[in-house]
C-alpha cells in the first residue's frame, strides 16, 4: 500500500488536489468522508464535494471508526481518499474520544499491511495566531501532533497553496 498526505489550509485546493490523485492511481475511486453535516453550511460543504466527484466513486461516511473503516474498503485494486483527518479530529475531540490512542490505531492501520492506495488529506491549522481558547488550541495542538505522525509514515506528502501542490516528501 502507498500512502500519500496532501495538507492545507481551507480553499486551498488540497481535496481537488487529492481527488485527482486518486482518479488518476486508475484504481477504483472510494471516498471516505469523515464529515457530519450539523448545519446547513456543512449540508452545502458536503453536497459540493459530492457534486464535483463523478459517478465511479463509491461514499462511505465514517466520522470516527477510520482505522476500522480503512481496513474494511481497502482492497487490491482500490484507491481510498479520507477526507478529512481534522473533520475525524473534531469529531473525537467533541465525543471526548482518547485522541492519542485513536491516532496510534490510525498510524497503525496505515503502516499495514492494507491492500491499495491510500490519500489522506487534512487542513494545516498551525500557521495562524495562538488560538483565544483552551479547546481551539487543544484542536490546533492535537492536529499538529497527528500531522506528524501521518507525515513520517506516509510515502509522499504534499502541501497545497492557492491550488498549487507544494511537494515536501517523496
Amino acid at each position: 500500500m502507498s500512502v500519500h498526505f496532501v495538507l492545507g489550509g481551507a480553499r486551498s485546493g488540497k481535496s481537488h488536489h487529492a481527488e485527482t490523485l486518486v482518479m488518476a492511481s486508475g484504481l477504483q475511486p472510494v471516498y471516505l468522508a469523515t464529515g457530519q453535516a450539523f448545519d446547513t453550511e456543512m449540508e452545502e460543504r458536503i453536497a459540493h464535494h459530492q457534486a464535483r466527484r463523478p459517478a465511479p466513486w463509491l461514499t462511505v461516511e465514517e466520522p470516527l471508526d477510520l482505522a476500522g473503516a480503512l481496513r474494511r474498503e481497502a482492497g487490491e485494486g482500490r484507491a481510498l481518499l479520507v477526507d478529512c483527518l481534522t473533520l475525524w479530529l473534531s469529531n473525537l475531540l467533541l465525543g471526548e474520544a482518547d485522541i492519542p490512542a485513536e491516532a496510534a490505531r490510525l498510524c497503525e492501520t496505515l503502516r499495514g499491511p492494507l491492500p491499495g492506495f491510500v490519500v489522506l488529506v487534512s487542513n494545516e491549522v498551525g500557521l495562524s495566531i495562538v488560538p483565544e481558547n483552551k479547546l481551539a488550541r487543544r484542536f490546533r495542538d492535537e492536529a499538529g501532533r497527528l500531522h506528524q505522525q501521518i507525515a513520517a509514515l506516509a510515502d509522499r506528502v504534499t502541501f497545497v497553496a492557492a491550488g498549487l501542490p507544494l511537494p515536501l516528501k517523496g
